[in-house]
């Protein structure tokens, strides 16, 4: 089959379009058929060498931790999956990824797949969607008619974090540079015009980032959130900030497949409550010069390697 992959921590350059076996589903897996996975910043910190302590990986290595695709084997034990069936995943990190033809998946980490849009737009959900469903329901135990600030609304987690924020009947305020377009927000605020803290009008019950801000500017951000509230940080190299004297807890979340809540985000993408946005659609052959666009931070959105 054909995968990229890397023999060695590095630049992009190391990334490798080539031939490989295909892989053969042990007890619990399923082969899937790829349609598409997606890029996440994660898989360039991977590539890089940065994440060898909390997410080791063997070499080579595949990168890819979205799949969409088709089910085309099932391995001893597996029930619930049948051959052919669409299906959408969040593939465990420390695993081959999806850009490759075919990856072996847990079968209980697999969804089925949206049936309103294109089965490769699909992969643009899995990671970033539970990263915001996580952020929003787990972690902040978001609830109607609280106020709740986005930093990094613009992004591809944040736009999934904003719709669900609104459809939850929360007040949305955006935080977002002027490349970016938030329409599902009560307030959008451009970080690179306007003093974030100042343009809050009044306290936050949760301030969700999601952006790789300096850790002063984090900080800031608890100064909005009111006595009892919560900040959930999505970027775990930098800690969560707190205020204990006002009850306002600091929370790192590491995000975690989970087919159940997929499968729910699925069935809002199907109802038409939750859009499923693509910045862009690439073949597999082109994933590394994506990555070295991604290190140069040239890439926006949400983009969908196709295979």
């Amino acid at each position: 089959m054909r995968t990229v992959r890397f023999h060695e921590y590095g630049e992009p350059t190391v990334l490798r379009l080539e031939d490989a076996p295909q892989p053969v589903p042990a007890a619990g897996q399923v082969r899937v058929r790829v349609a598409a996975t997606s890029f996440n910043g994660v898989d360039g910190n991977i590539r890089a060498g940065f994440m060898q302590g909390p997410i080791p990986v063997a070499l080579p290595h595949t990168p890819g931790l979205d799949v969409a695709g088709t089910v085309d084997a099932l391995g001893d034990g597996v029930t619930g999956l049948e051959v052919g069936q669409p299906v959408v995943g969040f593939l465990p990190m420390t695993e081959d990824g999806a850009s490759a033809e075919y990856v072996l998946a847990p079968a209980g980490i697999l969804a089925p797949a949206p049936t309103s849009i294109p089965l490769t737009d699909a992969a643009a959900l899995p990671t970033v969607g539970l990263t915001a469903w996580q952020a929003l329901f787990e972690h902040a135990e978001l609830t109607a008619g609280q106020r709740i600030l986005i930093n990094g609304a613009g992004g591809a987690v944040g736009g999934y974090a904003v719709q669900l924020a609104k459809a939850a009947g929360a007040h949305v305020i955006a935080v977002a540079g002027p490349g970016s377009t938030v329409t599902d927000a009560d307030e959008v605020v451009d970080h690179t015009t306007t003093d974030v803290v100042a343009a809050v009008s009044e306290p936050v019950h949760v301030v969700v980032n999601l952006a790789p801000i300096e850790p002063a500017r984090l900080a800031a951000l608890v100064t909005l959130v009111r006595d009892g509230g919560v900040l959930v940080n999505t970027t775990v190299w930098m800690p969560a900030p707190s205020d204990e004297s006002r009850g306002v807890r600091g929370i790192n979340l590491f995000v975690r497949s989970d087919a159940a809540e997929l499968a729910g985000l699925v069935e809002r993408v199907d109802a038409g409550t939750l859009r499923v946005d693509v910045a862009e659609r690439i073949p597999l052959a082109g994933l590394p010069a994506l990555h070295a666009r991604a290190a140069t931070g040239a890439i926006a959105g949400k983009t969908v390697v196709t295979i």
